[in-house]
Parts: structure tokens; C-alpha cells; sequence
């Protein structure tokens, strides 16, 4: 009896310490994702407002009718177009 007594203490004890460590483990996980998130975010942001600043540069087509700006205008947009798929789209 003695035994069976002492050995669930000792497994009570064990699956307590490995209980504890894999949660503070795990608040740790949930703290690096949020501010990935957080990261995630701003970026998307800042590709939001890219977009719409070259739209707005843009709007007259202007910078198409010139031959060397024109190229490197273009350029731009397909980079830009790039960036767009990486935006979070918000649910």
C-alpha cells in the first residue's frame, strides 16, 4: 500500500513539473506569434499605402507616355503587383 501510495506521489510530481513547463512553454509560443502578427500587419499596411500612392502618382498616365521613366514605372508596378499578393486579407 505504502508503495502504490509513494509511487503515485512521485508520478503526481512529475506530470505536475512537465504540466507546468509545457504551459510556460506554450505562453511563450502565443507571445512570438502575436507580435509576428503584429509584424504581419504593419506590412501589409505599408504595402496597402504603397499601392495607393503609385495608383495616385498614376492616375493620369503620365509617366507612360515617357520612354525611359515609362520602363522604369512599369517596372515598379509589377513590383508592386508582386507586394499585393502578399497583403493579409482581412476576414
Amino acid at each position: 500500500m505504502i508503495l502504490i501510495i509513494t509511487i503515485l506521489s512521485i508520478m503526481v510530481v512529475v506530470l505536475g513539473y512537465t504540466t507546468f513547463n509545457l504551459l510556460k512553454k506554450n505562453e511563450r509560443q502565443e507571445d512570438i506569434l502575436a507580435s509576428y502578427l503584429t509584424y504581419l500587419n504593419k506590412i501589409s499596411d505599408i504595402i496597402d499605402i504603397s499601392d495607393k500612392k503609385l495608383k495616385e502618382v498614376d492616375d493620369k498616365g503620365l509617366f507612360e507616355a515617357d520612354d525611359e521613366i515609362g520602363w522604369f514605372f512599369v517596372q515598379v508596378k509589377m513590383i508592386q503587383d508582386v507586394l499585393n499578393q502578399f497583403k493579409i486579407k482581412n476576414l
